[in-house]
């Protein structure tokens, strides 16, 4: 899967990315047999700032997939002019080569173009006669194309980009391998922004940034000249960036535009769920009325005629009406009962990670007690997901040990879900949580986090981000687990999901060890104690920790 690719224009058109005025077919799209919508006609225009809402699995990420061409729709397509940036929401890439700096010059080629110049340079150094001047007119066309990619100044500017968004200057010569996820994150949102794209497709862009990264993001993104797609649950981004709101319903499988900015759109919705409750109540009534009296008049023969007329007019009537908008269903979640341990189910003693030349902690110990709830906290970089995944076992400390104690039960949450099976299903990936399970059990769980009837037998890889939280959460709440490792849990969830999480993980009685820039979650979460990453001070939980809660 290639972040920030650049498809070439595609010759069908359904929607049209900024575009000139041209016919289009419409777009229908699916996740496996589910409709998510259908006749549906967009287009995004330079200027417009557009966000897509609706809750999770409604289609939001399937619709920017198939509008950066990552994914074709199920009927219809897309047209689209000049390049496209594209941030999806899982920011796992291939390109695992070069160093942070060359992944961000890569989106304009500046890495390769240098790499031929250095050629050039050294082919002009040892040639002589017409071969020289060959390699010299090669050297000239290389030279255009370097300068009209940004030139000498192109480094500055990627940098001052990257840098805007938290990266800090030595992480700029690191090889991608060493980087953490939050760190890849930033390089990939970086390398967009740097593209030069005239329309940008950012899925949870802000995920992994600290508040000065936001505030930056969003002054960048609204002074931002081409098209621009958000998909964000930061309402704060949304409010102050977008101009255009396309809601995804996810109940009547059509997609409502709102030419407006995000207050006065959700003033514009709930007058037009009012519009349609009434109508819809004024036609039913007007249904039942003409239904009543057809049934009345074809007794008689004389009048059969007209009764069929009524009656075919009332069930026009029904047909036509505008499904009123449901209530969208939430996660109902609750962590499981932990199963009995020691005192201290999980310590850590004298632990250390390096990369090669690169230190990323060193003499880390920490103890997790029966119920204790602790907080890592540090800046990006500092280790933080590389802690809990030594911890769970899924990474070897270079020195130390990780203990278990008496009857530890593990259940780890990982951020970009590499708990989860991308290839199995998700019924499969359920019934692999736990030896103990059965296939009624798992689908009954499934169930309340909204996996219902065939929804099961989905591919985890074409689920959404928050369709894959959601999933991570069941694997869990099936396990049995006394301690939960969890790595930014609510990355990726719609606000009703959040909530529900929150509200499971306060009354969650064993030991929980987090990692999370959400304030909200760790306040719901009530630390005892907080680890300090890299050095691994460890002290008792102060309110004053919430200013690093947030900061990168």
């Amino acid at each position: 899967h290639q972040v920030a690719r650049f498809p070439q224009r595609a010759s069908v058109v359904g929607c049209l990315l900024p575009l000139r005025r041209e016919s289009w077919l419409m777009l229908e799209l699916r996740a496996g047999a589910r409709l998510l919508v259908s006749g549906v006609n967009v287009r995004v225009n330079s200027g417009d700032r557009v966000g897509f809402v609706g809750r999770n699995g409604a289609g939001k990420s399937t619709l920017a997939k198939v509008l950066a061409g990552e994914n074709l729709p199920a009927g219809g397509g897309v047209q689209r002019t000049g390049k496209i940036g594209y941030l999806p929401q899982d920011p796992r890439t291939g390109e695992d080569q070069g160093t942070a700096l060359d992944r961000i010059l890569s989106a304009r080629n500046l890495d390769e173009i240098a790499r031929r110049m250095t050629a050039v340079e050294a082919e002009l150094s040892t040639t002589e006669g017409a071969e020289l001047e060959k390699a010299l007119e090669r050297y000239t066309r290389v030279d255009a194309e370097f300068q009209a990619a940004g030139g000498y100044g192109a480094t500055s500017e990627a940098e001052a980009i990257a840098s805007s968004l938290g990266v800090s200057e030595d992480v700029f010569h690191n090889e991608l391998a060493t980087l953490s996820g939050g760190q890849r994150r930033r390089i990939e949102l970086a390398r967009i922004l740097f593209s030069g794209a005239e329309t940008l497709l950012l899925d949870e862009p802000t995920n992994h940034l600290d508040a000065d990264s936001i505030i930056w993001l969003r002054n960048y993104l609204t002074q931002y000249a081409g098209g621009l797609v958000i998909i964000s649950h930061d309402v704060n981004l949304i409010e102050q960036v977008v101009n255009k709101v396309f809601y995804i319903d996810a109940n009547r499988n059509v997609i409502d535009v709102y030419n407006m900015g995000w207050k006065q759109y959700l003033l514009q919705r709930e007058a037009d769920e009012h519009r349609r409750k009434k109508e819809r109540a004024n036609a039913e009534k007007r249904a039942e009325i003409l239904q009543k009296q057809g049934e009345k008049m074809r007794a008689k023969a004389s009048k059969a005629t007209a009764a069929q007329g009524m009656l075919r007019r009332a069930e026009k009537l029904r047909s036509s009406l505008e499904d009123v908008r449901v209530s969208d269903k939430v996660a109902k979640l609750r962590f499981p009962t932990p199963a009995p341990c020691g005192k201290t189910p999980l310590s850590g003693e004298e632990l250390s990670k390096n990369y090669g030349s690169l230190e990323i902690f060193t003499d880390v110990s920490c103890v997790i007690d029966k119920g204790s709830r602790v907080v890592i906290l540090g800046l990006n970089g500092a280790g933080k997901t590389t802690l809990l995944r030594i911890l769970a076992g899924e990474l070897e400390s270079d020195t130390g040990k990780v203990e278990h104690g008496h009857g530890l039960k593990i259940g780890y949450y990982a951020q970009e879900h590499e708990s989860l099976d991308f290839e199995r299903t998700i019924l499969e990936n359920m019934m692999s949580a736990t030896a103990e399970i059965r296939e009624p059990e798992a689908r009954n769980v499934l169930g309340s986090f909204l996996f219902a009837g065939d929804d099961v037998h989905k591919p985890v890889k074409v689920l959404s981000g928050g369709e894959r939280t959601r999933l991570a959460l069941a694997t869990i709440v099936v396990s049995g687990a006394n301690v939960l490792l969890l790595d930014e849990p609510t990355n990726n969830l719609d606000p009703a999901s959040r909530e529900e999480i929150l509200a499971a993980l306060s009354e969650y009685q064993g030991s929980v060890v987090m990692v999370s820039h959400d304030e909200g979650a760790v306040q719901a979460l009530k630390p005892e104690r907080v680890i300090l990453l890299p050095d691994g001070d460890e002290d008792i939980w102060k309110d004053e920790y919430f200013d690093l809660v947030s900061i990168d």
